[in-house]
């Protein structure tokens, strides 16, 4: 027996550039670029020629000489975001934010109260646009991967609701990069293989797909290519790790960038455990080598730590030694640190100075005692003034073409 579509997924419309173009009504309907070196986001308006987040500003003024670049307003991002997600909220419990812009809802507990699921979410979409001035599409289906699907064939501002009789006639005739999980690499190797659409993908064999993808990947992609997705909302949707990572484009593995990277992106993690007074056991970094393959070390310490020289120590080590056991690779295009096995800050129990090779590492020595209270400082500077007040001088790295932390951070989880 086929269910009722009770799953939303709303998707706020171009979002950072439509909350600039909501802020300066001068910039409607012209293309503009949140950014400079680089691109954060782009107006559908920009987007028109060719335009994507990600590109380099010079590449993108080279497809839209028109285009203007505007400073992002981050405060405003997360106004906004969750004003929009807090619509959701009125209507259900039952809300799962997945992004600063984007969240699912299942509305079957609340339709005998707001009317039909296509009710809900118009309601939703006329609401996101009188109380905030902002666009945003909807999809609704059986399943949070339909949904989603959904929600982006019915861009820009538009809602979509996928009749549950209809389900693999509709998924099966677009295209295989609208499936979740489908990255530009997958849908590369996808397309070598002649698989274009989702329904191609429902047709390969399984072993084929195994093949080209991993066996996980592929039984993933499968499942979902015939609507087969049980997941639910989670409510309580709080991420068990920290982490950061870094695309660096094709950099020389050398010190010069593994050393000032890493102690960046430890910086970054190691703050947002601390704002959260959360400490965490094992450091994990991953490579990124020139050919896209990727490599990972971890390390477990006994008592568990939040100071950024620290991790940033042990993510060197690690480093080091992932690119001991591939010394042909000397190229690495993306680091990535993260902290897990994470828990609150209890009482530190110090240890005396017995010379240990470790001691450095360990939390309650002098050493990490006064690397804890470093942090400490700079948290409170940061809090007064401001993230680019104060920082170590081994991590400023930022430069002009470089994603400003401002913008990383609304893609960050929830730490609780």
């Amino acid at each position: 027996m086929v269910g009722e579509a009770t799953m939303l997924h709303a998707d706020l419309d171009a979002f950072y550039a439509s909350v600039e173009q909501l802020l300066d009504p001068a910039l409607r309907g012209k293309p503009i670029a949140v950014g400079g070196g680089v691109v954060l986001a782009a107006s559908y308006e920009a987007k028109a020629f060719g335009v994507r987040g990600g590109m380099a500003g010079r590449k993108a003024r080279e497809l839209c000489p028109q285009l203007i670049f505007v400073q992002g307003h981050f405060g405003e991002y997360h106004r906004l975001g969750d004003a929009a997600i807090g619509v959701l909220g009125d209507f259900t419990p039952l809300v799962e934010r997945i992004s600063i812009d984007e969240a699912f809802a299942d509305v079957a507990g609340c339709t005998h109260l707001f009317g039909t699921p296509l009710e809900i979410a118009t309601i939703i979409r006329r609401r996101v646009r009188e109380e905030l001035g902002l666009p945003i599409s909807v999809g609704i289906a059986r399943t949070k991967h339909l949904a989603k699907i959904a929600s982006q064939v019915a861009k820009p501002d538009g809602l979509v609701a996928v009749d549950p009789l209809g389900e693999l006639e509709f998924l099966h005739d677009l295209p295989v990069g609208l499936m979740w999980g489908v990255g530009p690499v997958t849908e590369a190797k996808l397309k070598g293989e002649g698989i274009l659409t989702i329904g191609q993908l429902a047709q390969a064999p399984g072993r084929s797909l195994r093949g080209l993808l991993g066996e996980a990947a592929g039984d993933k992609l499968a499942a979902l290519a015939w609507n087969r997705d049980p997941r639910e909302v989670e409510v309580q949707h709080r991420s068990r790790s920290a982490g950061a990572q870094s695309a660096l484009g094709r950099k020389p593995a050398t010190d010069a960038v593994i050393k000032p990277t890493l102690r960046h992106l430890a910086d970054r993690v190691t703050s947002r455990l601390r704002a959260k007074s959360l400490v965490g056991r094992t450091i994990t970094v991953r490579v990124r080598f020139a050919d896209m393959r990727a490599v990972t070390r971890s390390m477990t310490l006994d008592a568990p730590i939040a100071t950024a020289v620290t991790v940033s120590d042990i993510a060197e080590d690690l480093v080091r030694s992932a690119l001991a056991d591939h010394p042909r690779e000397k190229t690495i295009t993306l680091l990535a640190v993260s902290v897990s096995h994470i828990g609150e800050q209890g009482d530190m129990q110090l240890e005396l100075p017995l010379g240990l090779a470790d001691e450095r590492l360990r939390p309650g020595t002098r050493p990490g005692l006064a690397r804890l209270s470093a942090d400490r400082a700079m948290d409170a500077v940061r809090t007064r003034f401001g993230r680019d007040a104060v920082g170590y001088a081994a991590a400023q790295l930022r430069r002009k073409n470089s994603v400003p932390d401002d913008f990383r951070s609304l893609a960050e989880k929830d730490l609780g």
